[in-house]
């Protein structure tokens, strides 16, 4: 359960005789650990990972009402490998997120530091059932853009069921200010129980003599008895590195129980035609409302040398086929 800390540090900080806003801090965290088995590669792979379904991580994440609808907002929060006690993200502090910004009901949010990008978090939150987690992930075969680091973001209010993200990264570069740039937008549309979201993510080269980019339609519907998904994604890459993505997905919600279901097509538009296709299947059951149990088992078929793998939320694999069993606690 999130518990919210007394702001004792916010009031010992202040000025004596200042005005006090109202203001709270939680502390959060997702403990995720279980059984990877994976073969495929070079050899099979046996092991106890974490962050399998999602990433374990610990966060702490704040409020400060500052008057007339305005509010003050920050987000910390540190990635770990569970099963074995080290930082993740590359040994980073705050290697998840770190942002600081403003946000209004009627005028929307402004925020600055390291970020989901808008494209990662529509292909998780609409396209992929699996949530990009679990050996099912969409990010097996599809690009996931998932952080970017100096990143200023806008997220405009809902108007009529629509609204608009724009993101850019600065790429902090002595060669320029397009060198390791990044920008992203996403245009959503809500209504009743559909979700449409169209996505665009581009990242310049060091150099800033070339750019990758890619646009995702992503869309889902919840007809109560279960929920479909679908994404399509163009991808223009580095050197005409050119491919395109098909996903359909499924889950059903049966009480205490979940099914998952994914297909996802990738097509590479090159010569060398190195196609792959996934198959994945994954089973949720909730212990509580903060704890559940896991399966899933995910395939890949690559065609003319691809070398694509069954990974997770955490783990890129080592083979072509992946079954995970484990437990995920959120607190």
């Amino acid at each position: 359960m999130k518990k919210a800390l007394p702001t004792l540090l916010t009031l010992l900080a202040i000025a004596p005789g200042a005005v006090l806003a109202q203001s709270s801090v939680v502390v959060y965290g997702v403990a995720d650990a279980g059984l990877v088995y994976e073969r495929g590669g070079a050899a099979q792979a046996r092991n106890i990972s974490s962050g399998i379904a999602s990433g374990s991580r610990l966060g702490f994440k704040g409020t400060e009402e500052l008057g007339n609808g305005l509010n003050a907002n920050f987000v910390l929060e540190s990635g770990f490998g569970i099963d074995t006690g080290a930082s993740a993200q590359g040994g980073l502090l705050f290697g998840r997120q770190a942002y600081v910004g403003l946000s209004s009901r009627g005028a929307g949010a402004v925020t600055l530091g390291r970020q989901y990008s808008p494209y990662y978090r529509t292909l998780r939150d609409v396209a992929d059932p699996f949530a990009i987690g679990l050996a099912g992930t969409a990010s097996n075969l599809m690009t996931s853009n998932t952080r970017v680091d100096n990143m200023v973001e806008y997220v405009s209010p809902a108007f009529l069921g629509l609204s608009a993200d724009l993101a850019y990264g600065a790429g902090e570069s002595a060669l320029g200010s397009d060198a390791n740039r990044t920008l992203g937008a996403a245009l959503n549309y809500v209504r009743g129980p559909a979700r449409m979201t169209l996505a665009h993510h581009r990242r310049d080269n060091a150099s800033a003599s070339d750019k990758a980019s890619n646009t995702l339609l992503a869309v889902k519907y919840d007809f109560g008895a279960a929920q479909a998904n679908f994404g399509y994604a163009a991808n223009d890459g580095l050197a005409g590195a050119d491919s395109h993505d098909l996903l359909l997905g499924l889950s059903a919600p049966l009480g205490a129980h979940k099914l998952l279901a994914s297909y996802i097509r990738h097509v590479d538009e090159n010569a060398a035609a190195k196609d792959a296709r996934q198959w994945a299947f994954g089973y949720l059951y909730s212990l509580s409302k903060r704890t559940d149990l896991y399966a899933a088992y995910a395939h890949i078929n690559n065609k003319n040398g691809a070398t694509y793998k069954v990974g997770n939320a955490t783990d890129i694999g080592t083979g072509n086929t992946g079954v995970n069993l484990g437990m995920r606690h959120a607190f």
